[in-house]
């Protein structure tokens, strides 16, 4: 029996069927999504969406959609569904779903009359292939069925509108055919196991309405273009194979290729195997680079989110040559100091005060989970010296070490932290001044390089850098402690102290070296789970703050007011639960495994087996923003670990 289970008859409601997404990818970042009933309700949504170099380099909706129509004595039974402008689905494919489940991989079952017809779909885990097997299992009369694609060839985050230019043309290949709305593009092939008929009959299908585009505030309706259809009976009993990918291959083989991919994935038959499954899912390989995506389906490569999901993505679970590829990628794209945040190539916006902080402290697991602390700085001990140089002497957005020791960083009108959102050209949370967390990561990373250096034995750095840090927690307390209220401002500047209660404050307590006591620390993580401790994360602002915004919904506007105003983060309870456990450590135990285990019905609400970027900071905290995202799934798995580490301390 899987470990994720659907009411199957619910499964014709769409109100709970619709929330549900399901996302499979390769590791080149290709992917497939779409909800449990096939019913796209994203422009992200599409059975074959795949980078495309020659055009933009981002991924692109290919395949939209593949409608099945099973034929018995003329009647027709078409197990598509979509949305149309003015509340109407055609066709109404869901009413005939008996079953879905998702392992070993998603088969969705139909029944209609006399007819029990099965799909099971995979991704190829190498390159974009989507592959499905359909199965006519039951059936008392001579059956055919019909596919026809539904096109897009379009960006992910655009929409498709009908237009003269699409190429209409196609070239017949083995079982198939292969075609591209526009030059530039890959050529789609179009391939089953058996030889069908194909009848070219080019059409636009109009205002397909996506409903969370709608709800996001985003434009929402779609034109898809559809070339024509393949026709073939089917008997009883048997299975055809169908390929769609930007690459041919030999019919024969898809039955066997398909076998092959089923085998090899990860049972998702525990709360632990979603999250290592949904892990893989993270981690792209293009050309000699291997990056992190930050979440699907909507994120791209991102320098901080790197840093912050690494540790748990896969130095947790051992793949330390992964980890390494990752760093070393990343790495070749430091400027003055600083990492991309976001984009690649000459699109990058090197704008994050955090990363290269956050650079240290993946560095820092690195070594410590695979022992390897002691190459450390002989292999990145220039790079290292270099960061800390750079805010020394000062880097773009006004970040730099001030003669106090503190790092101060921002200018108006851009966000520098990770609470890093934007309306209308101005920052929700500018947090212009000495942030809290850079300060306590510069601390640790300030640390970990004199430890390195320690023991390599590189007495000039040592003696340059070592008064700074020992000087820095004086510094820190004074400007951020305050005893009374017993936890640490959000930032300051100048004699402006902010004190709204934010999860901040909590990496003071969960790096490997704090400029705090005990007492401050456990004080700091008693108001934390007071105000912002939730069974979903840590809520970016306490509710008793007037700004608080307790719902993440609406347009891109009302989500960016509350994204970093009360919305919860899973990932946060990673460093939450390591400064807890640190000061309690067994006594801790019992809260951080409860905070695990509440995930356990997570998995079956938004994306399917992974965890959602967000959630709201009023109960019942229902997830929102994309359905899969790396620090949250990455920070869940190290939480896991930090269990199982102190469980076996004595």
């Amino acid at each position: 029996m899987s470990y994720i289970n659907f009411d199957k008859n619910q499964l014709v409601n769409l109100e709970y069927s619709l929330p549900k997404e399901v996302l499979r990818t390769s590791r080149e970042g290709a992917y497939a999504s779409s909800t449990i009933v096939n019913c796209n309700t994203r422009k992200y949504h599409g059975l074959l969406v795949v980078p495309q170099p020659a055009m933009d380099g981002g991924n692109h909706v290919l395949l939209s959609a593949f409608d099945e129509t099973l034929i018995q004595h003329n009647a027709e039974f078409n197990l598509g569904i979509r949305k149309y402008q003015g509340e109407v689905y055609s066709p109404k494919g869901h009413k005939y779903l008996k079953d879905f489940i998702t392992e070993p991989i998603p088969k969705l079952t139909y029944g209609v009359g006399g007819i029990e017809f099965t799909k099971e779909m995979l991704f190829s885990h190498k390159d974009g292939r989507m592959m499905i097997k359909y199965t006519l299992v039951e059936a008392h009369s001579p059956t055919i069925i019909r596919f026809r694609p539904f096109l897009a060839f379009r960006n992910i985050h655009a929409l498709c509108k009908a237009n003269y230019d699409v190429d209409t043309s196609y070239e017949p290949i083995a079982n198939g055919i292969k075609l591209r709305m526009y030059k530039g593009y890959s050529h789609l092939h179009l391939q089953f196991s058996k030889n069908p008929e194909y009848v070219h009959v080019p059409d636009w299908y109009y205002n397909v309405e996506y409903i969370k585009e709608k709800a996001r505030g985003y434009d929402y309706l779609e034109d898809l273009y559809v070339p024509g259809y393949f026709e073939m009976p089917i008997a009883k009993g048997e299975s055809i194979y169908f390929s769609a990918g930007t690459e041919p291959e030999n019919p024969a083989s898809l039955k066997k290729m398909f076998k092959s991919e089923a085998d090899r994935r990860v049972p998702r038959d525990s709360f632990e195997n979603c999250l290592l499954n949904a892990s893989q899912q993270f981690i792209v390989k293009r050309g000699k680079k291997v990056e992190v995506i930050a979440g699907y389906p909507w994120f791209g490569r991102w320098g901080r989110d790197t840093f912050i999901s690494l540790p748990g993505l896969v130095i947790a679970t051992g793949d330390f040559k992964a980890a390494k590829a990752v760093i070393d990628t990343i790495m070749q794209e430091q400027q003055g100091g600083l990492f991309p945040n976001m984009g690649i190539g000459e699109q990058s916006q090197y704008n994050s005060a955090d990363a290269p902080l956050w650079f240290f402290w993946t560095l820092q697991k690195y070594g410590a989970y695979s022992k390897l602390t002691s190459t450390i700085w002989k292999e990145y001990g220039k790079k290292l010296k270099s960061i800390l140089q750079g805010y020394r002497d000062g880097m773009g957005y006004n970040i730099k070490l001030h003669d106090n020791g503190l790092v101060y960083a921002g200018e108006t009108g851009y966000a520098v932290t990770w609470m890093d959102a934007v309306v209308e050209g101005k920052p929700v949370t500018p947090r212009i001044g000495y942030a809290v967390e850079i300060n306590a990561l510069w601390y640790n990373a300030l640390m970990f390089a004199l430890e390195l250096a320690t023991e390599a034995g590189d007495k000039d750095f040592v003696k340059e850098w070592k008064p700074m840090a020992d000087a820095f927690p004086e510094a820190f307390i004074a400007n951020f402690w305050d005893k009374k209220r017993g936890y640490l401002a959000d930032y300051t500047n100048g004699e402006y102290k902010d004190f709204s209660v934010r999860p901040n404050m909590v990496f003071a307590t969960s790096l490997p070296y704090s400029p705090l006591n005990e007492d401050m620390c456990n004080s700091i993580l008693e108001r934390v789970k007071s105000e912002l401790l939730t069974s979903r994360g840590l809520r970016s602002l306490a509710p008793k703050n007037p700004l608080y915004k307790g719902v993440y919904s609406g347009n891109q506007t009302q989500r960016d007011l509350a994204y970093h105003q009360g919305s919860v983060y899973p990932w946060l309870l990673g460093h939450f639960i390591e400064g807890y456990l640190k000061i309690h450590g067994k006594g801790g135990l019992k809260l951080a495994s409860d905070l695990y285990r509440g995930f356990n019905d997570v998995i079956m609400e938004h994306g399917i087996g992974t965890i959602s970027e967000v959630y709201d900071g009023d109960p019942p905290h229902k997830p929102g923003g994309a359905i899969s995202q790396a620090w949250n799934v990455a920070e869940l798995l190290r939480i896991n670990w930090l269990i199982r580490q102190y469980s076996s301390k004595k």
